[in-house]
């Protein structure tokens, strides 16, 4: 089944080219299907970008999926035009009374503040605790992830001697784990950030259950029991050329970076890199949406407040 995102968003274009289903909202009213409602908090400067990668990983189901964008309040967003935000994005308010089948809470460059400095962290709390009864299963993503351990549990962000920057070998650590099933014993993910969190102030929590981790990058996916809570520490989303883009970004601006590991052949950055994740993000994504989402979402998901967290 296609993804069902609003036919000008200029994600649309861009999977048409890859031979991507995509549905426009008139075609999707006549078919006679509840799709799973999936709603987007997109905290990331690059939206479109943003849009665009999770639009492309979430399509490529048998499912129909329906993304619904948010963007938190307040803020100008120097790197999106006005009019794109006025016409795809809502704020919270306009979401307070739905309901969704899952979340994605995306990534944010705000790692140098703690989380209390940051100007949405407020709304961004309010936020994640009306997904609890409002959403079925939310998925973290990197600076996201480690806000919802932090709100949620408590667990502190380490900030890194050097920034986690390239591509790492991570294996699966939970062997009952349904999110990573069908994975290979050894799977590539890109990480690009400056701060971490520490296996053992996840493992202090009973309620959380570390799944996969990697020797470089240290703990990747944490899970709640039953799902219903996801935080994915690395960026399994990223086109192949988002670490080159930041890396030359970072060089041209004079920031202390080093060429992102195991990324570029014979770690050239004048070389092409090679993308080593992308089935493995198809496979994350497929297993959420399948297992965490399909097929625990009540239909009616208004009934989602009435289950235990």
């Amino acid at each position: 089944m296609p993804i069902n995102i609003p036919g000008d968003l200029p994600a649309v274009h861009v999977l048409e080219r890859e031979n991507i289903f995509v549905m426009t909202e008139r075609r999707a009213m006549t078919q006679d299907i509840r799709p799973l409602k999936i709603l987007i908090l997109n905290l990331m400067p690059t939206k479109i970008v943003t849009e665009t990668q999770l639009a492309r990983l979430l399509g490529n189901t048998p499912l129909q999926v329906e993304i619904d964008l948010m963007a938190v309040s307040g803020r100008v967003h120097k790197n999106t035009p006005q009019e794109h935000m006025l016409a795809f994005y809502k704020n919270f308010e306009s979401y307070r009374d739905s309901y969704f089948d899952g979340m994605i809470i995306t990534g944010a460059p705000v790692e140098h503040l703690r989380f209390e400095e940051v100007d949405y962290w407020h709304e961004l709390c309010e936020i994640m605790e009306w997904s609890k009864s409002h959403v079925h299963s939310t998925f973290h993503i990197c600076w996201g992830a480690q806000a919802g351990l932090y709100y949620h549990y408590g667990i502190p962000k380490i900030h890194l001697p050097q920034k986690m920057f390239g591509v790492f070998r991570h294996r699966v650590t939970h062997k009952g784990s349904i999110l990573f099933r069908g994975s290979d014993d050894v799977f590539m993910v890109p990480h690009s950030r400056h701060t971490t969190i520490m296996r053992r102030d996840v493992k202090k929590v009973p309620a959380l259950k570390i799944l996969a981790e990697s020797d470089e990058a240290g703990v990747y996916a944490i899970s709640t029991s039953g799902g219903r809570q996801l935080f994915i520490t690395g960026h399994s989303e990223y086109d192949p050329e988002t670490l080159a883009i930041e890396y030359w970004r970072d060089r041209k601006a004079g920031l202390p970076i080093h060429v992102p590991e195991n990324y570029f052949p014979d770690d050239d950055p004048m070389k092409a890199p090679v993308c080593t994740w992308r089935s493995c993000a198809n496979l994350l994504y497929s297993n959420w949406l399948n297992y965490f989402v399909y097929q625990e979402t009540p239909y009616d998901t208004r009934k989602i407040k009435e289950i235990n967290n």
